[in-house]
Parts: structure tokens; sequence; C-alpha cells
């Protein structure tokens, strides 16, 4: 309980780093706030007309995510959990700026790149998809959590489907060839020298 206490508040803190906010300001953007959505995130970070200051704010987007969900890790796969969820929920309710920040989805790709990246990818790349078609994050972003999910659950049956079909034909065999305790029997001395005795 411990370790989830504190991967969560590690989580949050973390995610409450305004980073869209700090790299505009150093950039000599001014508050991101003040244009566009309001937003803290990379997609409003786009609306200053610097591809690089959106490029870094991304990474340091996801990659918060990330190490939230890593570190949580150390403390097992519900802290890790824990951790994933606060780190979004920081991202999204900084509490340095008044509980509003960005709308999460960096952070919640860089959360599922560290606790199922095939997911992560697939997440990524029909976010990327739909945003390059309709131009529209926002659509972008719900499509790709959607599907996520969705092949999420496709792997989670799929795996249990193997689990069962490696359980019956582990039964299977053992039916098949029951296991002998000839070679768990210790020799008999006696019997032998009095074999070669003869």
């Amino acid at each position: 309980m411990i370790g989830i206490i504190a991967a969560t508040v590690i989580g949050y803190l973390l995610g409450a780093i305004p980073f869209g906010l700090v790299l505009t300001r150093l950039g000599g953007y001014g508050d991101v706030r003040q244009i566009g959505s309001g937003s803290i995130g990379a997609t409003n970070v786009l609306r200053t007309g610097s591809k690089g200051l959106t490029a870094l704010t991304l990474v340091f987007d996801v990659g918060k995510g990330t190490v939230a969900a890593l570190i949580g890790a150390q403390w097992g796969f519900d802290a890790m959990l824990a951790a994933g969820g606060a780190v979004i929920l920081g991202h999204m309710f900084p509490v340095w700026l008044g509980f509003r920040g960005g709308k999460g989805v960096a952070t919640a790709l860089g959360v599922l790149i560290a606790v199922a990246w095939p997911v992560a990818l697939v997440a990524a790349l029909i976010w990327l998809s739909v945003a390059i078609l309709f131009r529209y994050s926002s659509l972008a972003a719900l499509v790709a959590c959607v599907a996520a999910a969705a092949y999420a659950g496709r792997r989670q049956r799929a795996r249990r489907a193997d689990r069962g079909d490696r359980a019956r034909d582990h039964r299977a065999a053992s039916r098949e060839h029951p296991p002998s305790d000839r070679r768990h029997r210790k020799p008999n001395l006696v019997q032998e020298e009095l074999r070669e005795g003869c």
C-alpha cells in the first residue's frame, strides 16, 4: 500500500510539470495558455509556430508518462497503474496552474509505452492518421483511445485462449505419458553386489 501511495504522489508531481508552458516562455513566446485552446500541451504549442518547441513538448510530455509508470513498476504492477493514472491527472490538473493543464493525450501515450508498447504503437499510428486526415486533434485522440482499448482487449482474449490451449495440451500429454518413478528409485546396492558375485 505504501508503494502505491508513493507511486501515486510521484506520478502526480511528474505530471504536473508544465513543460509546454515552461518551454514556450523560455523560447520567448510568452504564456501558451493565452493562445488557441489555452492548453499547455504540444498541440497548442504548435500554434506558436515553433515546430521545435512543439517536438520538445511532445517528447517531454510522453517521457514523463513513461518515467512515472516505470518508477511505479518498482513497487509492482498495481503501483505502476496508479502512477500512470496519477501522471495523466497531474498533466490535466496541475496544482501549480490552478488545476488547468493539458488534455493528457501525449502523457497517456507515454504510460502506454511502459505498460503495453504494442498498444501504444497502434494508438500512435491511429492518432497520427486521423489527425493528418481530418486535422482535428481531439477527434484523433478519441478514435485512437477507442481503437487502443479494443486492440488491448483483443490481445488479452488471445492470450487467455493461448494459455488455455497450452494447459489442455499439457494435461493431454500427461495422460498419454504418465511420469515414471523408476528414475527416482534409489539403487539397491546389496542386490547389485549379489548379481556381480554370481
